[in-house]
């Protein structure tokens, strides 16, 4: 399904597609292998799963990469992830010229509180040089929680309204969703999470009020363009009525 002419076509798309990237680390044990083995694979996923996506038309898509909650995680499994973030950052620099061809814009969303300065180098670099692209916004979600956007949009606005700039009573839904990591795009119109988990684990609370969800028993290191295209055939046979008849 690489080639673009032979790509699947739909009736209708999801304009943003939300990825929670789950199930690496038992992808790893199943096999008797540590578990950052299971990232390094389910990395490779995210590359192929997310160049996919933008050739069959998605506007936008947010992946799950690292959330508020995955600190927790034992130490040399954390390092692993973070070495797997410089690895991608270093592809996307070495890739610049094809992803600028492709219209790839790329997103870093989360607290950059804690993550390690190198990292958060590169990140800035790869937003900066991509921020004109429009054809494809690739949203990384990293040191993310969807509580804690929340919370830094409402800050965000009580700001305003201690300086006198905003009244209380004037805050809208729109405002806030304007002040979140997201703000500007549009809301998630599917949310895909394989691995058998049927949760959304504090991944895009306030924008998902409206999404279609599909779940999934496949872990994520072996989710394929095929189930990709079965969760797509899965949201073209929905009927969305958005809290209508």
């Amino acid at each position: 399904m690489d080639q673009k002419e032979n790509l699947p076509q739909f009736s209708v798309l999801p304009r943003h597609v939300g990825i929670i990237m789950d199930g690496n680390g038992r992808w790893a044990q199943k096999r008797g292998l540590p578990r950052y083995k299971g990232h390094i694979e389910g990395a490779r996923t995210f590359r192929k799963i997310g160049e996919f996506a933008g050739n069959l038309g998605i506007e936008c898509l947010t992946f799950y990469a690292f959330s508020t909650e995955n600190w927790k995680r034992p130490p040399e499994e954390v390092a692993a992830i973070m070495d797997l973030f410089r690895e991608y950052l270093r592809e996307l620099d070495d890739r610049k010229a094809e992803n600028e061809e492709k219209g790839i814009k790329v997103n870093f969303i989360g607290d950059r509180t804690g993550i390690p300065k190198d990292i958060l180098r590169m990140m800035g670099y790869s937003e900066r040089i991509t921020r004109k692209k429009d054809h494809v916004i690739l949203n990384i979600a990293i040191n993310y929680g969807g509580r804690q956007e929340i919370l830094h949009s409402v800050q965000t606005l009580a700001k305003q309204v201690e300086k006198g700039k905003l009244k209380a009573k004037d805050i809208t839904e729109d405002m806030i969703s304007e002040n979140l990591y997201t703000g500007g795009l549009p809301d998630p119109d599917l949310i895909i999470r394989p691995s058998g988990e049927y949760r959304l684990s504090n991944f895009l609370l306030w924008q998902s009020a409206y999404s279609e969800f599909w779940y999934s028993d496949i872990l994520w290191p072996d989710f394929t363009e095929a189930d990709f295209v079965e969760a797509l055939r899965d949201f073209e046979r929905r009927n969305r009525r958005f809290g209508g008849v």
